[in-house]
């Protein structure tokens, strides 16, 4: 008699095929969960960035610009933001080191806006701007 050989898979073929999926379904998730992380710690970036440039447009457009530093949160207390303004007379000069005569000056606008980021480290972003506004008396 002949013998048929039964088909269909043996135990190590089948115990392959489970650690094969099991390796790519732990690097698929991998790539996914850091692609999830990225996504939210860009947004966060994003909100930041929205925030320091309302405060630099904000910046001479609700009050007269003046020197000094001034803070606040967002309304979600998420970001902490921080304004500088100052002189930047040094910046304004002519060539023989005078400044011109006018009834204005320019100012160095700088925006600091920090966070915690969802894996608890700090993080910050910075930006300046020049304004011209009047000059103090």
């Amino acid at each position: 008699m002949t013998r048929r050989r039964e088909t269909g898979f043996t135990l190590i073929e089948v115990v392959v095929a489970f650690v094969l999926l099991a390796l790519v379904l732990g690097v698929s998730f991998e790539i996914f969960s850091k692609g999830m992380a990225r996504s939210a710690e860009l947004d966060d970036r994003a909100r930041a960035l929205v925030v320091a440039q309302s405060r630099l447009a904000a910046t001479g457009a609700e009050e007269a610009i003046k020197e000094g530093v001034s803070s606040g949160t967002t309304d979600d207390a998420r970001f902490l933001w921080t304004v500088t303004v100052r002189r930047a007379d040094d910046i304004a000069t002519s060539a023989d080191g005078k400044a011109p005569m006018s009834a204005y000056a320019l100012y160095r606008v700088d925006v600091h806006v920090a966070w915690r980021s969802a894996d608890g480290r700090d993080r910050g972003l910075d930006m300046a701007t020049l304004s011209v506004g009047p000059k103090p008396t």
